[in-house]
């Protein structure tokens, strides 16, 4: 067997794996990469493996950081399915037609400074186009858990739950006698939403993600504590709260916890807005997920309830509605994208927030070094948005333990049932990556941290 890596090498994004067996050619995931702009030019590079030569396409979830490649691999030559779970087709097709669309403005937006410069010429194209989205999105095939396949010849693969987010999977690949995991992403087991993966057995070796590989969660006990008393402490504050959400899992997450707050009465019923139309249909297909939501969730269900509608909750589809939220100077809840501020409505928000000593932002993922989120994480006095300067005023609060990722702890309970495996550490900063190879190396594993492009034999 052999291993390249062509993204999440040595950093978080970008997930993309080619794993060459049996004569075979299977590529896990596509993702793009995402964060500064030196890592983001890696998208528009050169692949290396000809897309036209695999023989299979393995999708463990939805993220953009996993599927923002795949219509490139429809353009550039791959004529077969992009096999994944139903749920992760339906992400996926949201993920991509939102990013060709944003890749639609910001090209438009370029283009229009580039002509009055005189420098048009000069003005690549988008990545991929809705049309190029949509011929990727036809490709998806969908598979069940736990329902071995052959996905090329001599390769047989099996998509377990990684409770990262609905959809999510890790891959077992079979092949010539030896067995390879894939974690895509794993899921915190101190999840309120998904259930903790089984851990895998008898693995030659795991391609393990190490987001989280060098420190520990907060117990969703605790979290939960911390998360009432800074929303508490910040209506009481009497401004907005914001709250930056990824559209996948967190604002679906949120949603719940706001639900469970105020059916406890611990926070009083003010009105909270859901100003992200993708989260709002994410939402939608958590609703019709049941099967993969923890039980105390599906009791709600069960019981007449709507575990992510909390009371007083509305939805801003509309671009007058979100700019309607910016008159509201305080008493509101407002979750809305990009979750690491990036782009998106909440920009915007903050913009309209982060000035007043009243108002609070509570950041509730992970946020990329080079990000405006990872700024306020950092202390930042002031920050730059839409071109203009603004003082950092509000609180700011950081909740880790709503992560969707694994920890340290949840990642050697799922590598303990394959002892004798090696692991290949991808999706980390190399700080995180490090500690944990380090680590495992002194427990008597052989570690290796792949990097970009290069062939590993495995």
């Amino acid at each position: 067997m052999r291993l390249t890596s062509a993204g999440a090498a040595r950093t978080v994004t970008g997930s993309c794996h080619l794993l060459e067996a049996g004569g075979a050619r299977v590529l896990v995931d596509c993702g793009l990469f995402q964060g500064p702009v030196e890592l983001e030019a890696l998208n528009a590079g050169r692949l290396p493996f000809d897309p036209a030569a695999l023989d299979a396409v393995l999708v463990t979830h939805g993220h953009l950081d996993h599927v923002g490649r795949l219509p490139l691999l429809a353009r550039l030559g791959y004529k077969g399915p992009f096999l994944a779970t139903a749920a992760t087709r339906e992400i996926a097709a949201i993920i991509l037609r939102d990013a060709a669309e944003l890749q639609r403005e910001d090209h438009e937006r370029t283009l229009r400074k580039a002509m009055r410069a005189g420098r048009a010429h000069e003005v690549q194209g988008p990545l991929f186009t809705v049309d190029d989205a949509q011929a990727a999105i036809a490709r998806f095939q969908p598979v069940a858990y736990d329902a071995p396949l052959e996905a090329a010849p001599g390769v047989r693969v099996t998509f377990r739950r990684a409770g990262h987010i609905i959809g999510s999977a890790y891959l077992v690949v079979e092949a010539e006698g030896r067995r390879l995991v894939f974690s895509g992403d794993l899921g915190n087991r101190q999840s309120s939403l998904h259930p903790t993966a089984d851990p895998p057995a008898g693995a030659s070796a795991i391609v393990l993600e190490s987001t989280y590989a060098d420190r520990t969660h907060r117990s969703l006990e605790d979290t939960r504590v911390e998360f009432a008393s800074v929303i508490g402490r910040a209506l009481e504050a009497g401004g907005n709260v914001v709250i930056p959400t990824f559209a996948v899992e967190r604002a679906q997450q949120v949603l719940y916890e706001l639900y469970r707050l105020k059916a406890l009465g611990a926070i009083p019923d003010v009105p909270v807005y859901l100003d992200s139309p993708m989260a709002t249909r994410v939402t939608r297909i958590y609703r019709d997920g049941l099967a993969e939501l923890q039980p105390e969730v599906a009791t709600v269900f069960a019981r007449g309830g709507d575990p992510f509608t909390p009371p007083s909750l509305r939805f801003t589809l509309s671009t007058e509605e979100s700019k309607g939220l910016n008159e509201i100077q305080g008493g509101a809840v407002i979750l809305a994208g990009s979750g690491m501020m990036t782009g998106g409505r909440v920009l915007h928000h903050l913009k309209h927030n982060l000035w007043r000593p009243q108002a609070s932002v509570v950041i509730v993922g992970y946020q990329a070094k080079g990000t405006l989120g990872r700024a306020l994480v950092d202390g930042a006095t002031s920050v730059r948005i839409f071109g203009e300067e603004i003082a950092v005023r509000a609180s700011i609060h950081t909740i880790g333990g709503f992560s969707a990722h694994a920890d340290r702890a949840d990642l050697e309970a799922f590598v303990a049932a394959s002892p004798e495996a090696e692991l290949l550490l991808v999706h980390g900063d190399p700080e995180a990556m490090d500690a944990f190879a380090a680590a495992q190396r002194a427990a008597g594993r052989r570690v290796r941290c792949p990097e970009l492009g290069v062939t590993l034999d495995v």
